[in-house]
């Protein structure tokens, strides 16, 4: 698939011009950057981790040159994280319409592919909090403790993308185990109808052969007895 990139050097004059009066301007700058640098690719952790490197990078690199007097740099950064987190948001969305149709047409989400994208699903909220923790460890020695500070926050309170991918997989999965628990009840039902059907069948097959039986066994009507002859 073609890759899609993003305009590093734009999302880096976003931030280092910021103020705290374009935050929401930030988040989905953020968030459309990141839908950008996914679109056209496989929805795979290492594509999400790749998209999250570059929007990560680019928003740090632009609040390390604005840290004048007065800016909440700490702010910036928390805009940036929520921006992705509102992408990864709809990067579960889509895999949950996915996995929603194969579920609904009777799969098994313990097959070997299935199951890869479930694991995914669920790791989706650690891949961000490593890929953050790189850029901050990256970073410019000023912005260590706003990053910090950032890390701690979202460590500790989790992300939308996270929660809502573990709803995702709770929900699924007790879908598919319903789903299962019919298609057996459905086969027992029909198991059943058959062996209800195959007594009768043999209980006529078997008053058929007792019938022949008794009709062989039924003894042949007794010869006449010559009369004597008379005498004169």
């Amino acid at each position: 698939m073609s890759k899609a990139l993003i305009d590093q050097d734009a999302l880096i004059s976003m931030f280092e011009t910021a103020s705290a009066k374009q935050s929401a301007q930030l988040r989905k700058a953020v968030a459309d950057a990141t839908l950008q640098a996914l679109q056209g690719r496989e929805l795979t952790l290492k594509n999400i981790r790749g998209a999250l490197k570059s929007v990560s990078e680019a928003a740090s690199t632009g609040a390390a040159k604005n840290m004048s007097a007065g800016v909440d740099v700490e702010g910036l950064l928390e805009k940036a994280v929520a921006g992705m987190d509102d992408a990864l948001l709809k990067a579960v969305d889509a895999n949950r319409a996915a996995l929603q149709q194969f579920v609904s047409q009777g799969a098994d989400l313990r097959e070997k592919h299935l199951k890869k994208a479930v694991d995914e699903l669920e790791k989706m909220e650690d891949t961000m909090f490593a890929t953050l923790k790189k850029t901050a460890a990256g970073a410019s020695a000023p912005l260590a403790g706003p990053w910090a500070q950032v890390l701690e926050k979202m460590q500790a309170g989790g992300t939308l993308s996270g929660t809502q991918a573990a709803s995702t997989v709770e929900e699924l999965t007790g879908q598919m185990q319903t789903a299962m628990r019919e298609s057996r009840s459905a086969s027992l039902r029909a198991m059943q109808v058959m062996a209800e059907s195959y007594t009768a069948m043999v209980s006529g097959v078997l008053l058929g052969m007792s019938d022949a039986m008794q009709q062989e066994r039924k003894p042949a009507g007794k010869a006449e007895t010559p009369a004597a002859p008379r005498r004169r």
